[in-house]
């Protein structure tokens, strides 16, 4: 096949046309940011999307991410203020929040995250002593991120939270600990008991005392109303008395009345008593017998004198 020589400049521009159009449209994926330079300068940043730049004249100069990161902060040896030698380790969450300064104010911002993360916790934890440091660990991430955050601001990086995953402390140490920990717990425990020994009195105290005072108002309630009971009976016999003196000042019989139904009255409990030896007479006989009783004591009465008289 024969190609014609005037045909082959014009192809030759063409593609090398297509090759520059190529290179120059550029599709940047979602959450990335990528940082372009001209002619060896910053321009811009571009977003996620679809992007045009000038071939030869742009580079792409960093390619980031916008997404979340992790730092690892290494296991290193700590001395604490009381010196004791602890291991920690800890993990730094933070995201790129300005693409060129975290491109041109730092070499590797993640190596830098992690070198200024050790020697800030070199810093706070020897400031600390042992048992702040293991109880306080809240306060300490809290102080590494305002540490972190000021610093990484520079280099365009937002230092979102500090993590300490581990502490570990030797052997001996832990035993001192645990020992410490059991004679806290005992010596609570001790308080615990006392303090409940002592609410348990105090709380049979005032019952006891409220119930003596509980009694007391009971009798004297009592003793109230037993006297208000015979104060009312003693104003009622008097009523009565002064009824009964009434009817019988006012009828003779009253009186007679009165007896008869007492009389009535005591005869029907003899009645209905089982005692055998009981007899009941007729009032009449009754009265006969009292009649007769009062003669014979005035007969016998008179012959005593009779006969005294004769001796004189």
């Amino acid at each position: 096949m024969i190609v014609d020589e005037t045909l082959i400049l014009p192809l030759a521009f063409i593609i090398f046309a297509i090759i520059i159009i190529a290179k120059g449209v550029t599709i940047v994926p979602q959450s990335d940011l990528y940082v372009v330079e001209r002619l060896g300068k910053f321009n811009t940043v571009l977003h996620g999307g679809f992007h045009v730049i000038i071939p030869v004249i742009d580079s792409i100069r960093a390619k980031l991410t916008s997404r979340e990161q992790l730092v690892d902060i290494e296991k290193q040896s700590v001395i604490t203020k009381d010196n004791v030698n602890i291991s920690i380790d800890g993990i730094v969450f933070c995201k790129v929040d300005d693409a060129m300064e975290a491109t041109y104010n730092v070499v590797s911002f993640k190596n830098a995250i992690a070198n200024l993360a050790m020697t800030t916790l070199r810093s706070e934890i020897g400031g600390m002593e042992l048992d702040d440091t293991l109880s306080n660990r809240e306060t300490l991430n809290a102080k590494l991120q305002t540490e972190l955050g000021s610093a990484a601001a520079n280099w365009g990086i937002k230092v979102t939270r500090v993590e300490i995953s581990d502490i570990s402390v030797p052997d001996e140490i832990e035993r001192a600990m645990n020992m410490q920990m059991e004679a806290e717990r005992e010596k609570r425990a001790i308080e615990t008991k006392a303090r409940a020994d002592k609410e348990a009195q105090i709380r049979e105290a005032e019952a006891f005392k409220q119930s003596e005072v509980l009694k007391a108002e009971a009798i004297e309630r009592m003793a109230d109303a037993k006297k208000y009971e015979q104060e009312k009976i003693a104003a009622g016999q008097q009523e009565a008395m002064r009824l009964i003196n009434e009817a019988m000042a006012q009828n003779e019989k009253a009186a007679e009345f009165l007896l008869a139904k007492d009389r009535i009255v005591a005869f029907k409990a003899l009645a209905e008593s089982s005692s055998n030896d009981k007899m009941i007479l007729p009032y009449e006989v009754s009265q006969m017998i009292g009649s007769t009783s009062i003669l014979g004591e005035a007969f016998f009465s008179g012959l005593n004198k009779g006969n005294t008289n004769n001796a004189s």
